[in-house]
Parts: C-alpha cells; structure tokens; sequence
C-alpha cells in the first residue's frame, strides 16, 4: 500500500474520531443535534423522485458484448451504475460484510479504542463531511488506509486477527483489478486508449494506484424522516465500488429526476464515478452527487472501496476528448491537491479548478 495515503485522503469524506459517539441503540428518541432540516442542507428536499418513478441506474452485466458502451452511457446519464458478474467471489462479499457487521456490533467503549487520532487517518469516527453541516449524521464509520492489523488488534482477540486481515487484503486486492478494469471499460466508450493516458497502464500490478476502505453502519433511527445518514457529496476519487448489504439507503440524485433510492440487488456492486474521474473526461462522465438515508427498522451496512492514482500523478482532460478548437474544462491537478480544495470547498471543489473558457 503507498505511503502517501495520508496526503491523499485528506479532505476525502471519511471518517474521524468523536469522543462523543452516541450508543444508537440507546437512543428512543432523535436528539436535536441529530434532527434536519432544509435549512441544515439545502438538498434536504430537493425535487424528490416520485415514489411511481421507474428510472433507476442501469444494472449491467460485465458479461455482456456490449458492456463498456453500457458503462459509458451509465457514466453520462448518472454517474452511477451497477454491476452484476462482476467477478468477486459470493464468499467475499459475504466475508468483509461479515466483517463490517462485527465490528460494529462491538460495544461504543471498545470501538473508541481504535478511534483515529486527532493526525491519522485509519480508524473509527464519524463522517468528515460533518464539519460542513451543523447537525450530526446517524451514522458510524471505520477507514482502512493500508494494513488493519495496528486497528484490529485494539478490537479483537489474536484468533481474529490474521482472518480478518486476510479478508481485507484479498478484498483490496479484487477491488484493485475490478476498478481498473472499470475505467478502462468506460473510457474505451469514449475512444480513449492507453496511448492517451499513458500513466494508467492496465497491467496487473496498478503500482500507479491506490486505495482505501471505508466500513459505514447506518443504526436503526427512531425518526427516519428527521434523520440523515451521510449528506449529500460526491466523491473525489476516480472510482468508488460500494457493497451494500440488502437494506436500502444509498440515493443518487439527477436534475431531472431529484433523488433516487438505489435498491440492493443481491451479489452486485455500486460504481459511482468520482470528481477525477469527472476531470479526466473532460466533464463527459458525471460526478454522482449521492447520499445515504436510514430507517426504523433495519441497520444498513456498507463498504466503499475509494480508488484513485498516487499522489504525484496529475490528472487532466485526455487530450482525445477536448475540441479541436476549445481548452480543457479543468485545469491539471493532483490528488492532494484536489482534495486540499475540497477540504475547504466541499462540493463546489470541481468549479474551483474549472478553467476560465470564454463563450
């Protein structure tokens, strides 16, 4: 795993520590820290979908001839999509969903003992993204940013250890070739080759990459309706894959349809295009605006698997897809400092690199 983690995930809606964690399960009643309203986030309410809405984000099948020109339209449309033969093994999945559902089943003291550091970045907490709004999120989140075991071992006795470090490092692992295979697919749709990013090769061992995971629960909340799980964001990366368990929660919003609910399809995945992803395309593939609702009476879980380049890599439009006649809509960047900006300007982060283009 690089070294340079720490830099790049700065600023990345991950998790941070809380002293002041609630135990969910205490809790009959939504305090009113925890309690939204539009005025807390104004896309609280936006142009909801209508419940008789058909539209949903494409399920696609790797298998099929057609599958990157589906992804690349997917990418267009939505910014979202998922993904059935995917090739992870069911006994993957369910392993690092068991794994998920064990930690955070541990006692509030117990987890507060692998609580990130006020300077790290591996650990559990709450959402970072929370520094943006004024109430808290009914939520609870541990990251993975190279090895677990440091974490593990302050949860776990010794006869966890080397299975559940074994889980993640074969999860990370799938998750590497199916991204990369992903963004391959989808820029294929586009005519993009690896002559084009040269920086991107497809080989196996993806030394121009790097990853982290994000562990979610999402507790049973006495007043949904009042409640959010994870506010409205997108992701920095280039790509994120999300497993979800099969309880609903995840929703992606499109101008034309407001937010839309994402249902659980058993043994697929979630691909959400990313903001460099967004740059990349030149603002061709969208960067989804997503985020996570609860209920009263299943928990959810999640694990989304962030996936980037390294940090030294300066992601640009492919030159391939920029007129003839016009300049690339974004600017070069890094990852750091990409998510520096982000770090300060939260979801308006794309329009800050936006070039100025006369009309």
């Amino acid at each position: 795993m690089p070294t340079m983690l720490t830099d790049v995930f700065r600023g990345h809606p991950i998790h941070l520590p809380h002293s002041h964690q609630p135990d969910f399960t205490s809790l009959s009643e939504l305090p009113d820290s925890y309690t939204w309203t539009p005025k807390d986030d104004p896309l609280l309410d936006a142009a909801p979908s209508p419940p008789a809405a058909s539209e949903n984000i494409p399920l696609i099948d790797l298998n099929h001839p057609d599958a990157a020109n589906q992804i690349g339209s997917a990418c267009r449309t939505w910014g979202a999509f998922q993904i059935a033969n995917h090739g992870v093994p069911l006994e993957l999945l369910q392993g690092i969903e068991f794994l998920t559902g064990s930690l955070f089943q541990l006692p509030v003291q117990r987890k507060l003992k692998a609580a990130r550091s006020e300077t790290g970045f591996s650990g559990y907490g709450v959402a970072r993204i929370s520094s943006f709004f004024n109430k808290q999120m009914w939520s609870e989140g541990f990251t993975i940013t190279g090895s677990p075991l440091n974490d593990f071992r302050k949860l776990w006795p010794q006869h966890h250890l080397n299975n559940y470090c074994d889980i993640v490092e074969e999860y990370e692992e799938q998750m590497q070739k199916l991204a990369s295979k992903l963004m391959w697919l989808s820029l294929t749709s586009l005519g993009v080759s690896e002559e084009d990013i040269k920086w991107a090769s497809a080989n196996p061992d993806l030394n121009w990459a790097q990853s982290a995971l994000q562990l979610n629960h999402y507790p049973v909340c006495p007043e949904p309706d009042r409640a959010m799980g994870l506010a409205a964001h997108t992701d920095s990366t280039l790509l994120t894959i999300l497993h979800q368990n099969n309880t609903a929660g995840l929703q992606v919003f499109r101008d034309d349809l407001g937010w839309v609910t994402v249902p659980p399809v058993p043994d697929s995945l979630v691909v959400n295009v990313g903001d460099l992803f967004h740059i990349l395309s030149n603002g061709l593939f969208k960067s989804v605006l997503h985020r996570a609702r609860v209920n009263q009476t299943r928990s959810r879980l999640s694990v989304a698997f962030l996936w980037g380049p390294q940090s030294d890599i300066k992601i640009s439009p492919v030159p391939k897809l920029v007129s003839p006649v016009g300049s690339p809509l974004y600017r070069s960047v890094t990852w750091t400092e990409y998510l520096r900006t982000k770090a300060t300007h939260f979801n308006e982060a794309l329009s800050m690199i936006k070039n100025d283009i006369d009309e």
